[in-house]
């Protein structure tokens, strides 16, 4: 890895967590249970991933950090939502979450829940907010729009949840690789296309870029599961649904994943500097490989 890209993704990374709690909506005193829930899920750490994906369109177009940043810390909102349902037992019923107890676990299923449902509605709540701002200049409001609709899509019943509901059906389908691609494509690689492309719209991206963007999203968000699929075979990590890794092993799923990630390569390589976070990402996935 290139340690100044290296840099430039910690400082934007630091700067979400800087931020993580900024856009949550005060709480009145009777539901103070519900913030302490919020700020416990969002704080405990993780790569920050799909926000600093959001954020390097600040690199890759010259746009303002503070232009583009509601939209970086709504999309760790949506993740850290999705994490906390995906704990629940009724989907993938775990204990802990990065070496801590899940949100369901140390506050209780009812509190976990709203939780996520408040993460959810707050990305939205703020990003509305947002565009208040801007309600006279057409050109940036479109692009907020855009922004905003991106993830929108990726985290709905086009993307994530579409794909949470796959996952639950593995139990009973099995080992199909068609399912499987759905699975990782609508559950993983969805959103983060959605933070990338957010970027893109709220830097005025024209369609030639886009086109390379969702390239690079899909591909890289689909290499993405499979390396962290690779990762709990070979940490021992039981699975109640259906991965890659034990339906094709590790071999064939390590291949796959090298496929997903040259693709994405290749659709930024042209944009050279500008998209050193972008390969940064990929250049890391390649490195947990070969571990």
């Amino acid at each position: 890895m290139i340690s100044s890209t290296a840099a430039v993704y910690r400082r934007f990374k630091d700067l979400v967590e800087e931020h993580i709690m900024h856009f949550i909506p005060e709480i009145d005193p009777i539901s103070k249970d519900l913030y302490n829930v919020m700020k416990y899920a969002l704080t405990g750490g993780g790569k920050r991933i799909r926000p600093v994906l959001v954020l390097a369109a600040c690199d890759m177009f010259n746009t303002p950090v503070s232009f583009v940043l509601p939209n970086a810390i709504v999309a760790e909102y949506i993740h850290t939502y999705s994490l906390i349902h995906d704990d629940l037992p009724c989907m993938d019923d775990d204990d802990f979450r990065r070496g801590n107890p899940t949100c369901h676990k140390k506050f209780g299923e009812d509190m976990a829940v709203l939780a996520g449902d408040a993460l959810l509605s707050t990305a939205f709540e703020t990003l509305s907010k947002d565009m208040l701002m801007y309600m006279d200049d057409p050109i940036l409001l479109k692009r907020k729009i855009r922004a905003m609709h991106s993830l929108a899509k990726g985290s709905g019943v086009r993307g994530m949840v579409s794909g949470q509901i796959a996952d639950i059906k593995t139990a009973q389908s099995g080992c199909s690789e068609e399912i499987l691609n759905y699975v990782n494509y609508h559950k993983t690689a969805a959103l983060i296309k959605a933070c990338v492309l957010s970027g893109g719209f709220l830097a005025g991206m024209d369609d030639d870029t886009r086109e390379d963007l969702t390239v690079y999203g899909e591909n890289i968000g689909m290499a993405f599961q499979l390396v962290d699929d690779i990762e709990d075979s070979r940490s021992g990590q039981d699975n109640d649904t259906a991965t890659y890794t034990e339906c094709f092993g590790l071999e064939r799923t390590r291949e796959l994943a090298e496929k997903y990630i040259n693709k994405a390569e290749s659709a930024i390589e042209k944009y050279y500097d500008h998209a050193e976070i972008y390969m940064y990402l990929a250049e890391y996935l390649k490195e947990k490989l070969n571990e």
